[in-house]
C-alpha cells in the first residue's frame, strides 16, 4: 500500500498526504529576477472527495517540500517538472500539483518511483506524460476538463483511479488497469455501463451523477463490493444478482417506479446495505414492505437500520399478499375454466344445429327427388360447416363431438341470485342436494344452449328445488313455435320471463309477447323481455 492509504469506511475513503510547498515556475533559463514565484500556505489543505455513498467520499489533504520547477521545454505546451533534491528525500513517492491552473500534464522527468500523483482542480484536457510512471498506485485527477480516459495502457500497477467531475462520454481503455481496486468516474456524462467487465480485483466503482438510463453488463466484476449510482435517470436494474461480493448499492435519486425493474436485486445473496430514496418508488405505501420481504438480508435500507420490527411486519404483508395472490391466481382459473368450458358447450351446440339443419336438408333432396342438386346448395347459396374437410359432414360432426366429450360440456354456476345452466348436462344439476340457503336465495335461472323441450322435463324439480325462482332467462334453446310456451303453466309462478333472439326464432313472430300473456294469464306477469306488462 502506498503511504497515504485510502480505506472505505461509512462511505469515506480517507488519506493523508500534508501539503504545503514553495512552487517556482521557471519558464527559460533567464537570470534569477526574470522568475515567477507562487507562494502555497503551509497550512494543511483538505477538501471533499467524491468516491463513495455522499459524493463527499474522500478527504484528501498533502504536505510537500519547498520547491518545485517547472521548466519549458522544447515544445512550449509542455512544461517540464523538476523537484529539488529535499524535495525528492521527503516526498519520493507521492507529488500534488492541485489548483496550479494546469491546462495539460506536465512532463515529469526523473521520477520513475513515483507511486501517488496529484491533479486536482486543474484545467487539463487530455491523459499525457505519465506513461514512464509504471510504478504508479494512485492517480487523481478528478475536477479538469477531460473527455476521454487515454494514455494509461502503460500503468498496469494503478490501482485508484480518480477521474470524478470530468467531461468524460464514455467508460474505455481501461484493457491493461486489471489491478484497479476504486475507480471513480462520477460526475461524467456517460450514458451506459461498459468496458468494465475485465477487471476482477474492483471493488469500488462511483458513478452517480452520470447520464446512465439503465443498469447492467456487470459480468466479471467478480470483487465489486461498492457500486455508486446515485442521481442518474436510471429506469431499471439488471445483472446485479451476478456479482457475488457487492455489500452496498447505492440507486437515490433515479426513476425507479416499480420493484419488478429491479427485481433482480431479490436473488443477490451478499448486499447488505441499498438506497433508494429520491425515486418514484419510494413514495409507494407498500415500497418498505416489498423491499424488506424480497430482501431479508438487508442491514440497511435508505442508510436507516433496518430494526426486526420492520422484518416481523413486512413478513406479516408478504404473507398476506402470498395470501391475496393464490386467490386471485384461483379466480383467474375458474374463470378461464368458465370460459373455455362455455365456448365448448358453444361449439357443441353449434354442431349439434348444424347437423339438425343437414338432416333436414338431405330428408327435403329425398322428397324432392333432386340426385342433381349440389348437396351443400341452399337457395343459390353454397354453403359448408367445414368446408376444408373432404369426408362426409355427418363423420365430420361425430368425430368432433366425440372429441368435445372428453372436456367440460355443461356448467353449473351460482352467482348471487342467478342459477345459471350451460349445456343440458346441466339439468342434471337440478337432483342435486342443494343447501337452503343457497336454493332459497336464487330467484333467477338462466338456460343457455339446452333444448326447451328438454327443459320442459325438469320443470317440475325446478319448482321443488327453487321455489323463490320467478325469473327465467332462454338463450339459444330452440324455441320454434308458440305452443311451447304452454308447458311453463306447469309452473308455481313466474314473475319475469326473458327470451333472447339468439337461438330462439318464435319472438320473430310479431303477437309472440301477447300469446304468453293469455296462456300464462294466471301468473299476472309483470315485466317480458325487460319491458313492463300494462
Amino acid at each position: 500500500m502506498i503511504p497515504g492509504k485510502y480505506r472505505s469506511v461509512s462511505g469515506r475513503a480517507t488519506n493523508n498526504v500534508n501539503c504545503g510547498l514553495h512552487l517556482v515556475i521557471q519558464t527559460s533559463s533567464l537570470p534569477e529576477k526574470n522568475k515567477v514565484e507562487f507562494r502555497l500556505n503551509k497550512e494543511t489543505s483538505s477538501f471533499p472527495g467524491r468516491l463513495l455513498q455522499h459524493d463527499l467520499e474522500r478527504n484528501y489533504s498533502s504536505r510537500q517540500g519547498d520547491h518545485i520547477n517547472l521548466v519549458s521545454s522544447s515544445m512550449p505546451s509542455f512544461p517540464i517538472l523538476h523537484r529539488s533534491s529535499e524535495e525528492k528525500i521527503l516526498y519520493s513517492d507521492r507529488l500534488t500539483l492541485e489548483r496550479q491552473k494546469l491546462t495539460v500534464c506536465p512532463i515529469i522527468d526523473g521520477e520513475e518511483h513515483l507511486r501517488l500523483l496529484n491533479f486536482q482542480h486543474n484545467f487539463i484536457t487530455r491523459i499525457q506524460n505519465i506513461s514512464n510512471l509504471q510504478r504508479l498506485i494512485f492517480l487523481d485527477l478528478y475536477d479538469n476538463q477531460i473527455e476521454e480516459i487515454s494514455g494509461l495502457s502503460t500503468l498496469r500497477s494503478l490501482r485508484v483511479l480518480l477521474l470524478g467531475k470530468n467531461r468524460i462520454k464514455k467508460i474505455s481503455n481501461l484493457e491493461n488497469l486489471k489491478n484497479l481496486d476504486v475507480l471513480d468516474l462520477h460526475g461524467n456524462q456517460i450514458a451506459e455501463i461498459e468496458n468494465v467487465n475485465h477487471l476482477c480485483d474492483l471493488r469500488v466503482l462511483n458513478l452517480a451523477r452520470n447520464l446512465l438510463s439503465h443498469v447492467d453488463n456487470l459480468n466479471g466484476l467478480d470483487s465489486l463490493t461498492e457500486l455508486n449510482l446515485r442521481h442518474n435517470q436510471i429506469t431499471f436494474v439488471r445483472d446485479v444478482d451476478n456479482l457475488p461480493c457487492l455489500q452496498r448499492l447505492f440507486l437515490s435519486f433515479n426513476n425507479i417506479s416499480n420493484f419488478e425493474s429491479v427485481c433482480c436485486l431479490a436473488d443477490s445473496t451478499s448486499l447488505s446495505d441499498i438506497t433508494f430514496d429520491g425515486n418514484p418508488i419510494a413514495q409507494e405505501s407498500w415500497y418498505k414492505h416489498t423491499i424488506l420481504q424480497n430482501m431479508m438480508q438487508l442491514r440497511q435500507l435508505d442508510m436507516k437500520r433496518v430494526t426486526e420490527e420492520e422484518r416481523r411486519m413486512a413478513s406479516v404483508v408478504a404473507k398476506k399478499e402470498e395470501e391475496k395472490k393464490r386467490e386471485s391466481h384461483k379466480q383467474s382459473l375458474l374463470k378461464e375454466k368458465k370460459r373455455l368450458t362455455i365456448n365448448n358447450v358453444a361449439r357443441k351446440w353449434d354442431l349439434q344445429q348444424h347437423r339438425i339443419t343437414n338432416i333436414a336438408i338431405n330428408q327435403d333432396r329425398k322428397d324432392s327427388d333432386s340426385p342433381s342438386q349440389d348437396p351443400c346448395q341452399i337457395d343459390g347459396s353454397t354453403t359448408s360447416a367445414f368446408p376444408e374437410e373432404t369426408g362426409s359432414l355427418d363423420s365430420v360432426l361425430t368425430n368432433t363431438l366425440q372429441d368435445l366429450s372428453e372436456t367440460d360440456s355443461y356448467l353449473v354456476e351460482v352467482d348471487g341470485d342467478t342459477l345459471s345452466l350451460y349445456g343440458s348436462g346441466a339439468l342434471e344439476s337440478l337432483d342435486r342436494n342443494w343447501s337452503v340457503q343457497t336454493a332459497g336465495m336464487v330467484t333467477t335461472v338462466s338456460f343457455t344452449f339446452i333444448e326447451f323441450d328438454e327443459i320442459v322435463q325438469v320443470l317440475p324439480k325446478l319448482k321443488m328445488k327453487f321455489p323463490n325462482s320467478l325469473h327465467l332467462k332462454f338463450k339459444e334453446t330452440n324455441l320454434v313455435m308458440l305452443q311451447q310456451f304452454n308447458a311453463l303453466a306447469q309452473l308455481r309462478r313466474i314473475d319475469q320471463l326473458t327470451i333472447d333472439p339468439q337461438g330462439n326464432p318464435v319472438v320473430n313472430f310479431t303477437l309472440w309477447k301477447y300469446y304468453v300473456l293469455f296462456r300464462l294469464s294466471h301468473f299476472s306477469m309483470q315485466k317480458i323481455n325487460g319491458t313492463e306488462v300494462s
